[in-house]
């Protein structure tokens, strides 16, 4: 049955194949709108079958995607001005494909840069200027800037202030800002979608809208419902965090066992309850000592104050990981980006490097919310599940504070109050076969449904930047809004409808659209 499908699969894109305007033809009609150059990638070519383990059509990432075969984009545009932005929106619409917009290619699915039906890719590498206001406390950035780049000059423009948004300098700020935007001084200053307060969106039709223009209900959309589902977003205006000019942070690694579980148990219950200023982690993974797999859980830890202050506050909350003042490290706020990167030490420049992919590695990642402690066998058995894997990865990452300050409506990303912390899964491996592939897979999803009684429910909850097409996924123009609420309201909750409604008015024939994007409600 499964190859009998692969075979329906493959004659149906065939079909998409034949039909497909050409290079030429895009190119043409660029040509028509206007007579200024068209800033091309050097990899471009008519579609055809191919899979994003091409080193040649991947963008920089972090991690390459097995799971997901796709066309080859008719073109990729590496626009230098938002005009050519304007002509490649139009150009799509006349001929009837579609438009990828990347900014880091970090989307764990790969929807930025792959399609089941003909497209191009809009790269806005090009566009990543970084504008930083002091006397505001805010900053203007284009959003083919990267977290990193953002990170670096906020650090040489000032050393208390910081901008709430994620460790991995690489990611665009995009996708990271449009999805949410996990961080670690969230819990203080809430997620990075929580801290935009204008942006700038050109919509179906090329027009370029602000926060004033779009409307309220539209900018609502855009703070973590995905902004792929309702134009490209040009650039965003975010609010700064006031931090200190010294934090302080450490790591405790500790080997799984029964000592270890009872730590884990004694985190859930007081991560999301700490003071806001400080946010502690949980990574469980495995490594090989001595030829012996051994799985080891690492708290790792930022604290927006010095260590005077932490020590004390550590003993009376969680005195149980022993920590001492020797096991701090103190350090400027830039500098703990680095640290969280495993990187202490090296150059601020590293931020800047846009490809820190893992050569060779392919991976697949799902995620859950939790809203009581997991019981502490189960950790036991999560231990042994992690001895069958070479690369497993869980990563635990506290909520409360700012987060559940704000209600579940007010922006699209829902998971507040009574949520405790976000669990990221990911397997990876490195052989490019189909039973590699199946055979990790597999084994991911197995600890997804094991872990099915211990987390959220009706619905399951899921994070949009930790995407998943498990959840499910849309089934070209024709998906209805009933459909997609199989997946939706595990991203979005009770949000979900009033995303289509936005959507149904920004978009109402479905233009910008991929296989999770949000359908037009009317």
């Amino acid at each position: 049955m499964r190859d009998l499908a692969l075979c329906l699969f493959i004659f149906i894109l065939a079909k998409h194949v034949s039909s497909v305007p050409t290079k030429e033809q895009f190119q043409s009609c660029l040509s028509t709108i206007s007579k200024t150059p068209n800033n091309l990638s050097k990899h471009t070519s008519d579609s055809r079958l191919y899979t994003a383990s091409l080193k040649t059509s991947s963008p920089s990432s972090n991690f390459l995607n097995l799971n997901f075969t796709s066309l080859k984009p008719i073109l990729t545009l590496k626009p230098q001005s938002e005009s050519e932005i304007k002509k490649a929106i139009l150009c799509s619409k006349k001929l009837g494909v579609q438009v990828r917009t990347l900014s880091g290619g970090h989307d764990y699915e790969g929807l930025s840069y792959l399609s089941l039906t003909p497209f191009i890719i809009i790269d806005l590498v090009n566009l990543r200027s970084i504008t930083i206001n002091l006397t505001e406390e805010t900053a203007w950035i284009q959003s083919g800037a990267t977290l990193g780049e953002l990170y670096y000059k906020i650090a040489k423009t000032s050393k208390v202030h910081a901008f709430a948004a994620g460790i991995c300098p690489s990611v665009g700020v995009g996708g990271h800002i449009s999805g949410g935007g996990f961080g670690t001084i969230m819990r203080k200053h809430g997620l990075a979608s929580d801290n935009v307060v204008d942006a700038r969106l050109m919509d179906v039709n090329g027009r370029i809208l602000d926060r004033k223009t779009m409307g309220e209900d539209l900018f609502w959309a855009l703070r973590g419902g995905g902004a792929a589902s309702f134009g490209v977003v040009l650039s965003w205006k975010v609010k700064l965090a006031r931090v200190p000019e010294k934090v302080t942070c450490f790591i405790s690694q500790h080997p799984m066992g029964a000592s270890m579980n009872k730590l884990v148990h004694r985190w859930q219950s007081i991560g999301a309850e700490l003071d806001q200023n400080l946010f502690i982690r949980v990574i469980i993974d495995n490594s090989v000592e001595g030829g012996q797999r051994r799985v080891k859980t690492t708290f790792q830890a930022l604290f927006l104050g010095g260590v005077d202050k932490l020590i004390p506050l550590m003993n009376q909350k969680f005195p149980e990981i022993g920590l001492r003042a020797q096991d701090c490290s103190e350090m400027s706020w830039i500098e703990s980006i680095m640290f969280f990167n495993w990187k202490s030490g090296q150059p601020l420049e590293t931020m800047l490097n846009r490809d820190l992919r893992y050569e060779d590695l392919y991976f697949k990642a799902k995620s859950d919310f939790v809203q009581k402690p997991v019981p502490e066998n189960v950790f036991e058995e999560v231990t042994k599940r992690f001895l069958e894997q070479e690369t497993p990865l869980m990563i635990l990452e506290p909520l409360g504070g700012k987060i559940s300050e704000v209600s579940e409506s007010e922006s699209p990303y829902p998971h507040r109050r009574g949520n405790i912390y976000n669990i990221q899964y990911m397997v990876k491996w490195r052989v490019n076969t189909v039973e590699e592939m199946n055979k990790h897979v597999t084994w991911m999803r197995m600890l997804y449904d094991y872990m099915t009684p211990y987390v959220s429910s009706s619905p399951r909850g899921a994070y949009l930047n930790y995407r998943d097409l498990d959840l499910g996924n849309n089934t070209g123009t024709k998906t209805s809004f009933e459909d997609a609420r199989v997946w939706g309201e595990k991203y979005y909750r009770g949000n979900f409808k009033k995303l289509g409604l936005v959507k149904g008015k920004i978009d109402p024939t479905n233009f910008f659209r991929n296989e999770q994007s949000i359908p037009p409600l009317f």
